[in-house]
């Protein structure tokens, strides 16, 4: 199974990545009308006042719905950090699996762009979106720092010092680490946790995103030997154990708005979880993911055993499926192999329809499945970039089982321009 798993990846990664290749780093994106300053304002308006609200963000959620490629008209392509972080990271996985340089120079380009496009005026490295992000709780401004996005980079910086061993990049990830560090605030919640902001401006308690911290802190603390990372990441890792919900589920938010449960942040919890138990084997971090994954199970697959946006809805939705959803589910069910069955056998169905129903003909994915038709516009940070790489994580880990199961025996290459020159 495992050779006929990695030649079918093999596969479909070749295919997208001759499309990216014609594509380019820009695309249109998932916010593209609520980054418009008309659907902004309206959307603005409607987290004041629901009914006036929305009449005014109507239009746009009509052409969100059935007419997803006229954002084009409102909004130009741009380029983002997340999706080139989530980039470099598959680029570097394709150089694990196969030794090229080729796709060791394609994630050295992302990460020069990275360097590039790092949020102005501050001390350390760290990065957010290029557009105005209208929210419940207010406006974050283009070029704010957000701890959802920075974690990515400071992963794909390390991914490549691991490769090379450039002091450069171990550079950046030190100061990624101490922006994470200094830079976002920490509210008590209980006499052993705290709830992480968002940005460095705001006071939300979004599970996520204490998530992503409290791996970053966990990582950086054995990486640099700092005891201070570990502590504060503690405090946000008991935050997520003590609000997790007596059925397993979590709230996207503990701050009073948006009490949804949905699938890709569920899957962001549970892998930082599963990443920081990796670093630091905890029982109660054990027991939470074990709830949380029944819960997932449960609640967030359907009766086809394929994932479903919400398993409470923040509002009315107008869509079946989502492209994130699949690609966050393939990598929290990777991280987890070893550990739940029914998630590898899940895995299996996903993938397959994903790989039937979800590839267009020029290689890149589909984004949505709406009630009538499909999303088909690609948008590299919703969510091109993340089944890219985890697309690429899961072959890399496929080839690596199938050299060990051969005793080591060198990995053949592929058949791919870009393996021309091949890194010994």
């Amino acid at each position: 199974m495992t050779a006929v798993i990695a030649n079918k990846l093999e596969g479909l990664l070749k295919q997208f990545v001759q499309w990216l290749d014609g594509y380019g780093p820009v695309s249109q994106d998932q916010y593209d009308f609520w980054s418009f300053p008309p659907g902004q304002k309206a959307k603005a308006v409607y987290y004041k006042n629901a009914k006036l609200g929305g009449l005014l963000v109507a239009p746009f959620f009509f052409l969100e719905s059935f007419a997803p490629a006229t954002r084009k008209w409102f909004t130009p392509p741009r380029r983002f950090a997340i999706a080139d972080a989530h980039y470099a990271m598959g680029f570097l996985f394709l150089h694990r699996a196969t030794g090229a340089t080729g796709y060791y120079d394609r994630a050295r380009s992302y990460l020069e762009e990275l360097i590039r496009s790092r949020c102005p005026g501050y001390e350390h490295y760290c990065w957010g979106y290029p557009f105005e992000w209208e929210t419940c709780f207010g406006t974050f401004h283009a070029g704010t720092p957000l701890i959802t996005t920075v974690p990515y980079v400071y992963e794909a910086f390390r991914d490549m010092y691991e490769v090379d061993g450039s002091e450069r990049w171990l550079e950046i990830v030190h100061s990624i680490a101490e922006h994470v560090y200094h830079d976002y605030t920490d509210a008590d919640i209980s006499a052993t946790a705290s709830a992480a902001s968002y940005s460095p401006f705001d006071k939300r308690m979004v599970l996520n995103a204490n998530a992503y911290r409290a791996y970053i802190m966990t990582e950086a603390s054995i990486r640099f030997n700092n005891d201070a990372y570990w502590k504060k990441g503690e405090r946000n890792i008991n935050y997520i154990l003590e609000v997790q919900n007596p059925d397993g589920s979590w709230f996207y938010a503990t701050d009073g708005k948006d009490r949804f449960i949905d699938n890709y942040h569920t899957c962001f919890n549970l892998k930082n979880l599963a990443k920081i138990d990796a670093l630091k084997p905890s029982a109660s971090i054990q027991e939470s993911i074990r709830r949380g994954v029944e819960y997932y199970l449960s609640h967030l697959v359907d009766e086809h055993r394929l994932p479903v946006p919400f398993a409470k809805k923040p509002r009315i939705t107008l869509h079946k499926r989502e492209l994130y959803d699949y690609a966050e589910f393939l990598n929290m069910s990777l991280l987890l192999r070893d550990r739940f069955a029914e998630l590898n056998e899940v895995r299996q169905i996903v993938f397959d329809d994903f790989s039937t129903q979800w590839i267009k003909p020029d290689g890149s994915f589909r984004t949505r499945k709406l009630l009538f038709g499909w999303n088909n516009v690609p948008y590299h940070r919703w969510a091109q970039s993340q089944m890219f790489r985890s697309l690429a994580f899961w072959y890399h880990m496929e080839r690596e089982a199938a050299a060990m199961a051969e005793e080591k025996v060198p990995m053949r290459e592929w058949n791919h321009a870009e393996n021309a020159d091949v890194r010994n």
